[in-house]
């Protein structure tokens, strides 16, 4: 890994941080409570992937879209990641305290009574898990969607955060924290476990329980643990064993970096969102002897390799204009590319590793970016040159849109975006669970401030703990 000064691709960053004025944002995010500084391009970028959650939001019942400005439904995951942007834009100062808690109580208020029930429609969830999506008006399921148990995770995962800063005495937050307990204690963990002891991806009443089970590594680590930290419904220490039994089928290196693989770059950043994982080490990563974090580094300097090889010869693709994640494409085809056959997507999870790519020449702004805490030396500098190559084209109302491809300028009818001549293909949604990630690393990079909150959590400490992890900040007491 490029970690040492003295490396020579490390020596030619350090170099472009001075003439930037932000040497002091390179390395990992380094000791606990260690503040890191950033360009001022940041500090736009945070607030404009701010605003995203605080205007788009139904502020009667705190849902928010799965994409803008086309018309969506809820994504619970989104709601989850807007929870988590709220104390953000407090600490920020772009909203007050009492204006994010009462956000965040409307929220949880809809959460807590809206209908659960194992009929098809009239209902928001069944056994305290909810469905993936939600009308945006009424709150109910929607699309035919699927009872989620990840998408729950992640809504969940956001309430505790909330529950975790608003700490103070006054009666609207010890009610955020009432409703976050009740929410997260109904959630029936091993109702899903129809496989046991591994946790089912979802149920619909029309066809039952999904047929597919979460077996690592991917974006469900958050999930299991917590699952594992539940007072009411906790699955067993097993879950977490057959969980990471596949490991070993996805480690290798990959463009010269050794680590856990996943090709889509999200799955190496959701679950770090909520947790802090330097030092922490399961079975597993002891027997590595790395971490999460370390981990996820080496995927970040793994896909960054790749676009600079470029095999399938893509433009624009470089060290600084990296990062493959789910993400909005331009359409389900084939055309020539190049004098060759290539097969473009809509929305679909591309990635770059050693069991799994899809590379269809879409660059996903969050793909790199929330991997800010991980390797800031690359992201930095990928970020300040997207804005200044391509700003005017994919940096809007609400920061990056949500993806964008140079080598795309067929002129075809489009799933989404639209072809801007002479540049490419160009998405025209942002996506919530693409800006979440973007907002939460930031903040996390910056000053910890979702790490140090979740870090006294006792569900999540619970579920790490009977994961079999120790070190880092869990053996601080």
């Amino acid at each position: 890994m490029p970690q040492n000064p003295r490396d020579p691709v490390r020596r030619r960053l350090l170099k472009l941080a001075g003439a930037a004025g932000w040497v002091g944002c390179l390395g990992a995010a380094g000791a606990p409570g260690e503040a890191q500084s950033l360009p001022a391009l940041f500090d736009d970028l945070e607030r404009r992937t701010f605003n995203f959650f605080w205007q788009r939001a139904n502020e009667a019942n705190g849902l928010v879209p799965d994409r803008y400005p086309s018309k969506s439904n809820c994504s619970i995951a989104a709601v989850g990641f807007a929870l988590t942007a709220y104390p953000i834009g407090v600490e920020r100062g772009y909203v007050s305290r009492p204006e994010a808690a009462q956000r965040v109580l409307t929220t949880l208020r809809f959460f807590a009574n809206a209908p659960q029930g194992p009929q098809p429609n009239g209902v928001s969830g069944y056994r305290g898990f909810f469905y993936h999506q939600l009308d945006m008006q009424s709150g109910l399921r929607t699309a035919r969607c699927e009872l989620s148990s990840i998408d729950t995770a992640l809504l969940l995962a956001g309430m505790l955060y909330c529950r975790g800063y608003f700490d103070r005495a006054d009666a609207i937050e010890a009610q955020i924290r009432q409703l976050a307990d009740r929410i997260y204690e109904a959630v029936e963990w091993t109702w899903l476990q129809v496989r046991a002891p591994l946790i089912c991806m979802g149920r619909t009443p029309e066809h039952g329980f999904i047929p597919t089970h979460w077996r690592g590594y991917d974006e469900a680590m958050i999930m299991y643990l917590l699952a594992l930290g539940s007072p009411t419904h906790a699955v067993g220490a097993d879950a977490w064993a057959s969980w990471t039994a596949t490991y070993d089928q996805t480690w290798g290196s990959y463009y010269g970096y050794e680590h856990l693989g996943f090709a889509p770059l999200f799955g190496h950043q959701f679950s770090h969102v909520w947790v802090d994982f330097r030092g922490l080490q399961d079975s597993y990563m002891r027997a590595r002897g790395i971490d999460y974090f370390e981990n996820s580094r080496r995927a970040a300097y793994a896909q960054r390799a790749y676009a600079i090889a470029n095999p399938m010869g893509w433009k624009g693709h470089d060290a600084s204009v990296w990062g493959l994640t789910a993400c909005d494409g331009p359409v389900h085809a084939r055309f020539e590319y190049d004098g060759k056959p290539r097969e473009f997507k809509d929305y679909a999870a591309r990635g770059a590793g050693l069991k799994h790519s899809l590379d269809d020449g879409t660059i996903a702004p969050t793909a790199s970016i929330a991997c800010l805490p991980f390797a800031p030396e690359i992201v930095v500098e990928s970020v300040v040159e997207l804005k200044r190559r391509y700003g005017e084209h994919i940096y809007a109302e609400y920061g990056f849109l949500d993806a964008f491809n140079p080598s795309f300028d067929f002129k075809v009818p489009l799933k989404f975006g639209h072809v801007v001549p002479g540049f490419g293909w160009v998405d025209t949604d942002y996506l919530g669970i693409d800006q979440g990630p973007i907002l939460a690393m930031i903040g996390n990079y910056r000053d910890e401030l979702i790490w140090r909150v979740m870090r006294r959590d006792r569900y999540l400490r619970a579920g790490l703990l009977k994961a079999g992890f120790s070190g880092g900040w869990l053996a601080q007491g």
